[in-house]
């Protein structure tokens, strides 16, 4: 959103962003210069409805866009994103490419087209997309025209380390804390090679973390040796859970995801549930344990 709101806004274009939810600090720095808005805040409501057009970016399921939709269909626009089709278009023309690593990919490409270089902040912005969304490339949708890209964007002025810094060097003590809870909480199921961390809604109070602090929590359970599915249940209620899934290997967690409500990519996605935190764990991980057989039986006749 960053970079092709930047590119705009050097052409002359009125550019706003907004979203259904605020931005994580670690991001804050990238929309130093963008006017930006969740739908939330009454300031958002004059740019939506003074707009033109609207771009929608990584995602086409309108119930992650809260009322964006609405806004969407009376003006109309454009929407860029590389997750897997599912259903229409939101809106016409759409740019849709599940191979692309990152819809920052898609946005690199748009702008190439374009006869102006890449300046830094937009480099910058591109360059995060796709840290952030290839596990900081590690993950199999990172390809060779990942890495030719991210040598463009350095090129263009990227500081790799000053990334890194500014995106997973701000630990805070209430950050250490929720890790060592959450390794301690640390489970495996005994059937199949599936691992989980689960923190019920009390752990940030009892952490002194934030929500924040709660990213990539994935990446412990499944970095696990052997384990081929990594989940964090997050404990909202009493009654309400959020689910993380991972897969490291031939695991769609996105078709189990789908058939409890959520969705997303195919070693990537995520569910929310309205049970909790208990039922939470026995249900998906009932529902994971098929798709897991499945691909042991496979590398086992293999």
């Amino acid at each position: 959103m960053v970079a092709l709101a930047t590119r705009l806004r050097n052409k002359g274009v009125e550019v706003t962003i907004v979203t259904p939810s605020r931005a994580p600090m670690s991001l804050q720095f990238l929309l130093a210069d963008v006017p930006a808005f969740i739908t939330d805040d009454p300031a958002s409501s004059d740019p939506l409805e003074r707009a033109d057009a609207i771009a929608v970016l990584d995602t086409a399921e309108p119930q992650r866009l809260g009322g964006l939709p609405t806004h969407l269909e009376r003006v109309g626009g454009v929407l860029i994103d590389h997750h897997p089709v599912v259903g229409d278009a939101l809106v016409e023309p759409s740019i849709r490419d599940p191979s692309a690593c990152a819809t920052g990919e898609l946005v690199f490409d748009l702008l190439s087209l374009d006869d102006c270089s890449l300046n830094c902040a937009e480099a910058e912005a591109i360059y995060v997309a796709l840290v952030t969304d290839t596990g900081s490339f590690q993950f199999s949708n990172t390809s060779s025209r990942t890495h030719a890209i991210v040598a463009e964007l350095i090129d263009a002025g990227v500081d790799p380390g000053a990334m890194y810094r500014a995106l997973y060097g701000g630990y805070t003590r209430g950050k250490l804390a929720l890790v060592s809870l959450a390794l301690e909480n640390l489970e495996v199921d005994p059937l199949t090679p599936i691992a989980w961390v689960a923190l019920d809604h009390r752990a940030l109070l009892d952490t002194g973390a934030t929500g924040e602090d709660m990213e990539g929590l994935v990446e412990y359970p499944r970095r696990l040796k052997g384990i081929e599915v990594g989940l964090f249940f997050r404990g909202l209620s009493r009654d309400r859970t959020k689910v993380s899934l991972r897969s490291n290997d031939g695991v769609n967690v996105s078709e189990v995801a789908q058939l409890l409500g959520g969705g997303g990519h195919a070693k990537a996605s995520g569910i929310v549930l309205d049970v909790g935190l208990d039922e939470a764990v026995r249900t998906v991980v009932e529902e994971l344990r098929p798709h897991v057989d499945v691909l042991i039986s496979s590398k086992e006749a293999d």
